[in-house]
């Protein structure tokens, strides 16, 4: 049996992390996909790094679960991108798992433009709900976390203990910059969505993704304008700290 959320203490997650101190995103994957089995599963938002992860997953894993939040609200781009990604690794299981409510349900009961009056609410309905329905089967899940991203990123570990959703998430790619990511996407000859390449660095819904300019934050184009950076899946909440 798998590790769970509710079996561990602060200071397993701490001598977990210190075990892997000195290891490669590889050799996280694998300890994962090790422990946790059928009970792993990656939450994918296909940017940059999760083409990086997807790849690397591909290595150790060739028939992982892969967990898409679809929103109804995403950019065509995006899934361009999931089609050539199934065609890549077929072996993949990817899951488009979809809101509650449809576009016009929400409407009807938040009225118009939610994402606009309210993001948090929008984000709530279309994704934090979602994860949380979708991650009851499972142990851990993938993420691809850097520390370079963002100031509440910056204490990222390898193992997390994540008090949102009560279960363990690991972070490969928590030591990469956005230079390597590239490297690794040229490298490897990865596809990846065309967006990046018209100052789109971090990419969502099309109602709350703008371009940035030339040498600005990269989560600056999320939600620009309304002070909120994290759509709340990786933003801390009590007990984090701790």
């Amino acid at each position: 049996m798998s590790l769970s959320y509710d079996q561990l203490t602060k200071q397993d997650f701490e001598q977990l992390n210190t075990d892997l101190i000195g290891r490669d995103s590889l050799d996280v994957l694998r300890y994962a996909a090790n422990e946790f089995k059928g009970k792993l599963v990656y939450a994918c938002s296909f940017g940059a790094e999760a083409m990086v992860l997807l790849d690397l997953l591909s290595k150790v894993q060739k028939n992982a679960q892969i967990l898409f939040l679809d929103t109804d609200f995403h950019f065509t781009e995006t899934y361009q991108l999931i089609e050539q990604v199934k065609k890549r690794y077929p072996s993949f299981q990817i899951n488009m798992a979809k809101p509650s409510l449809t576009p016009e349900e929400q409407r009807l009961q938040f009225g118009d433009r939610l994402w606009e009056r309210n993001p948090d609410q929008c984000c709530q309905l279309r994704k934090l709900d979602v994860l949380e329905r979708e991650l009851q089967p499972y142990h851990a899940w993938l993420s691809g976390l850097r520390r370079q991203q963002s100031p509440t990123r910056a204490t990222t570990q390898f193992i997390n203990q994540d008090h949102r959703f009560k279960k363990i998430k690991v972070c490969p790619l928590i030591h990469w910059t956005e230079e390597e990511i590239w490297m690794y996407i040229e490298l490897h000859q990865l596809p990846y969505n065309k967006l990046h390449d018209q100052q789109y660095p971090s990419i969502g819904c099309t109602y709350c993704t703008s371009p940035v300019a030339a040498g600005g934050d990269e989560r600056s184009g999320r939600w620009s304008g309304s002070g909120k950076t994290e759509c709340g899946l990786h933003a801390p909440i009590k007990g984090d700290e701790s």
